[in-house]
């Protein structure tokens, strides 16, 4: 497992093993990164990121090394946790970057009351985990965390589906590569960026 692009390119990171943590793969994540930087490489400068489900903090890593100004990493379990926290000290990463050890309906609590306003937001909960998808889709659908143009991102099976809505959070893109798949949402009233 790798850092794709950006400041970190290339440089490896840790993971767990057996099949507790389903990290991202390198090629879903290049091809998530491609999408929402759609040819700009500047695209993600200054972005807030919220990584829920974290695991080994790929998603989140990616993105501070794409020019992230904060990522959020929500990480349930301890092990996981410590290898997000092992895996910025290796790439020298000491700021721009909270985790937060807690369930991720819980965890939003914080960054909400700072007034924290996301860019976007990853959820990837273990594929048998199929009622958290529900239950955060809909948890963010009414959060103060989601931006004007935020958008959230479900990593899920291909046999699974989450969902066109969830209150106010629309699906519109759904990508397809082998067995798993992005769903893309955003509030139903805001207009799609153009790229996307």
């Amino acid at each position: 497992m790798r850092v794709i692009a950006g400041e970190y390119r290339r440089r490896t990171l840790r993971s767990l093993p057996g099949l507790e943590i389903r990290p991202t793969s390198d090629r879903l994540r290049e091809t998530l990164f491609n999408v929402l930087c759609a040819g700009n490489p500047a695209a993600l400068a200054g972005s807030v990121w919220i990584d829920l489900y974290a695991g080994t903090g790929a998603v989140g890593i990616e993105a501070l090394s794409r020019g992230a100004s904060k990522v959020y990493f929500v990480e349930s379990s301890k092990m996981a946790a410590e290898v997000i926290a092992a895996n910025l000290k290796s790439l020298g990463i000491s700021n721009g970057f909270q985790i937060m050890k807690a369930e991720a309906a819980k965890s939003l609590r914080q960054p909400e009351a700072a007034g924290c306003v996301a860019d976007y937001i990853f959820l990837d909960p273990p594929y048998s985990m199929h009622d958290e998808y529900a239950k955060m889709l809909a948890v963010l659908a009414q959060s103060k965390l989601l931006g004007e143009r935020c958008i959230v991102i479900a990593e899920h099976q291909k046999r699974f589906d989450p969902g066109e809505a969830h209150g106010e959070l629309r699906r519109y893109r759904k990508l397809v590569q082998g067995d798993a798949v992005l769903s893309f949402y955003r509030r139903e009233a805001l207009p799609l960026p153009a790229s996307l």
